[in-house]
């Protein structure tokens, strides 16, 4: 980032004074992004808790506000309560700066959201960047200008910020490049001519591959002359444009050729990053064929209209707001944004249900991956539904996405578009069915049992004539789950019994009979029928090996460590809740997370290592915290917490435990889980130590 020093300085001095709220405004372009980096990188030390990025331009529904902070700071939406009332809780005692980006369309969101936070915690700070204050009484506005421009063309003038960006992107732009007495005269009359906008500058000096210094800023010129003056905020748009801006995205888009063009206006529909084949399915037709789009995509990258992201997952590219605003404004100018909102809610539908199908195999990691990392676009494509008022495929994208709500860690945000796709389309039939049991499963993760109990007759009803094997054994999984989760284990059984005792011919809910086969021997454990509930694991667990799968493996893995534990072979269950801990990291189940954990636990203190096991308590608490339903308000399973926790203060005694247990629910969840994962005789770092 170049200059900014006073900028950073009054953020800095605001905080110090008392701040709680600093917004950051300015048009489209001018750098508010990067400023609030560099502050937050700054101020960071700050901050017990550390400072945390918030990104928020792809949010399009302000009612999920609360569940974009919450994923950013790994506080699960399993919970029956409002999410920002588990945020509130979950700061007040903490100290954190957020940075919420981009806020200019969630305005009032973004006020409500930070009067509660704010009142809630004393210790939290937030910076804001939004083309827009927010209007509250506790924000502390700050206006980000342009950089400032040369003041004449000689060595030792002023304003060298801007100079400086240009002259830096354009060495990026065509290697070699330096700042000549010759060259000098043109690239600060380019700086003005562009009035100092950071973007604009990027923009022109892409340019400088094809065009000299001095041929960019005649062009420049020329174009700007016809329209006028270019220092100006033209504030009657949608948002506000800072006119040289506009202009320097215009001649960029004019210096495209077709094709590229055409590209640029369909991208804009894809938000939050996307790889080469979503641009190919949701972009390609018969006038831009899709063998064309990476060497446009290759092209426009170039251009620095659209940027590339190398990723464990792959390559995948992404579009700065304004640039994709302007493509937005140009492809309703084509009449084709219906048409390509619709490609994008089909791809991404039939991505989800791809998903779906295969989340039973060995690509189940893969899939987890993909989907985490398409989970903006998922959550356009499903907004695109409900406003659409298309029930059908909310309900297709939704029930398909049962997986992602259930397993993966987005609860709430599962029950908010389920219960919105399901008041839209009330017609029996196969799509309603997979909704009403992923909104039955999805409860039973925020502790809502009785929700699944009371849906489990429709699901029964919707699927009677099915001939799919799969349905009855959805029916008794919901049912069973949700009593044994209750404490109801004798009612539970006899639900679980009516499913098969071997997997049924693939269906619609091919998860349902290994769920089922978790949920029976948990059963079995809490009747005291230790013996049968090792056969249950051990059987379940040969099949997810035959299939490669990962999550359901890990329940039974734990369902293993239980058994042994009951039985008295501590060590046998402390290596069986390490492989459940590592399955459920790698799909990210916090719900898995914190029950491996606590077994992780009794069984340590059973080995007679009571510190340890104090320290596995407390990683298990902070994951639980996240979570916000202790254990999911089961009884066994907050019971067996509870004589865990007393074990091990009786065998160190209260102070030896607290101090063993706060040094681990003070750190960081992911060492204290790194930890845990190490086997007794290694020695890898205690969380909380560097």
């Amino acid at each position: 980032m170049y200059g900014r020093q006073q900028e950073l300085a009054e953020i800095r001095r605001l905080f110090d004074g008392g701040a709680r709220l600093v917004t950051l405004s300015g048009v489209g372009g001018v750098g508010k992004t990067r400023l609030a980096l560099r502050a937050a990188h700054e101020v960071q030390p700050s901050f017990r808790d550390g400072a945390w990025w918030v990104e928020l331009s792809s949010l399009r529904r302000g009612a999920l506000l609360a569940h974009a902070v919450s994923e950013v700071l790994a506080l699960a939406d399993q919970t029956t309560r409002p999410m920002i009332d588990v945020l509130a809780d979950y700061l007040a005692g903490r100290e954190v700066l957020l940075v919420l980006d981009t806020c200019e369309h969630l305005v009032h969101e973004c006020a409500l959201a930070a009067e509660v936070l704010l009142r809630a915690a004393p210790g939290l700070r937030i910076v804001v960047t939004s083309r827009r204050p927010l209007g509250t009484h506790a924000e502390r506005p700050l206006t980000v200008d342009p950089l400032p421009v040369p003041e004449g063309a000689g060595a030792a003038c002023g304003g060298a910020d801007a100079m400086a960006l240009l002259a830096d992107r354009a060495a990026e732009a065509v290697p070699g490049f330096a700042v000549t007495d010759a060259n000098r005269p043109d690239l600060v009359r380019l700086c003005r001519c562009l009035d100092g906008l950071p973007l604009a500058i990027e923009l022109a000096a892409a340019r400088l591959r094809d065009l000299s210094v001095a041929e960019l800023t005649e062009k420049l010129d020329d174009r700007f002359a016809v329209l006028g003056a270019t220092d100006e905020v033209v504030y009657d748009a949608e948002p506000p444009w800072h006119q040289a801006l506009r202009t320097a995205i215009g001649w960029s888009h004019e210096l495209c050729t077709p094709a590229e063009r055409l590209l640029w206006a369909r991208l804009s529909v894809l938000v939050g990053g996307f790889d080469v084949e979503a641009a190919r399915a949701v972009c390609a037709d018969a006038r831009l064929p899709e063998e064309a789009v990476p060497g446009l995509l290759a092209s426009l990258t170039d251009k620095s209209v659209v940027m590339w992201e190398p990723t464990g997952g792959g390559e995948r590219y992404r579009m700065l707001d304004t640039i994709r605003e302007f493509g937005a404004a140009w492809l309703r100018g084509l009449g084709e944004e219906s048409t390509l909102r619709h490609r994008h809610r089909d791809y991404f539908r039939a991505l989800a249900r791809a998903a779906d199908a295969a989340w039973m195999g060995p690509d189940q990691i893969a899939w987890h991956d993909r989907t985490t990392a398409e989970h903006a676009n998922l959550r356009a494509a499903l907004d695109f539904c409900l406003a659409e008022r298309d029930g059908r495929g909310g309900l297709q994208m939704a029930g398909a996405l049962w997986f992602f709500w259930y397993a993966c860690g987005f609860a709430q945000e599962g029950e908010y578009y389920l219960d919105r796709a399901l008041d839209l389309d009330p017609a029996p039939g196969p799509d309603r069915a997979k909704a009403l049991w992923a909104r039955g499963m999805v409860g039973q993760t925020v502790g809502d049992m009785e929700t699944g109990l009371r849906l489990v007759d429709t699901f029964r009803k919707v699927t009677a004539d099915e001939a799919d094997e799969t349905a009855p054994v959805a029916a008794a999984l919901l049912e069973g789950t949700c009593l044994a989760l209750s404490g109801r284990q004798t009612q539970a059984a006899e639900a679980l019994d009516t499913a098969p005792r071997t997997p049924p011919s693939p269906g619609r809910y091919d998860a349902a009979w290994s769920l089922v086969q978790v949920a029976r021997a948990y059963v079995h454990i809490q009747l005291g029928q230790v013996a049968e509930a090792a056969v249950v694991a051990d059987r379940l667990c040969a099949v997810c090996d035959d299939r490669g799968e990962t999550h359901a493996r890990a329940w039974g893995d734990l369902l293993r460590a239980l058994a042994a534990l009951a039985l008295g072979r501590a060590g046998e269950a402390e290596a069986h809740a390490r492989d459940a801990l590592d399955g459920k990291r790698r799909v990210h189940d916090s719900v898995g997370i914190g029950m491996a954990l606590d077994v992780l636990a009794s069984a340590t203190v059973a080995s007679g290592h009571a510190e340890r096991a104090a320290r596995f308590l407390g990683t298990a608490d902070r994951v639980w915290q996240t979570l916000g339903s202790l254990q999911m308000g089961a009884p066994e399973l907050v019971a067996a917490r509870q004589a865990c926790e007393a074990q091990a203060r009786q065998a160190i005694g209260d102070d030896v435990y607290e101090t063993a247990f706060r040094a681990s629910y003070d750190s960081d969840p992911d060492a204290g889980i790194t930890h845990a994962l190490h086997t007794p005789g290694t020695a890898p770092p205690h969380p909380g130590i560097d």
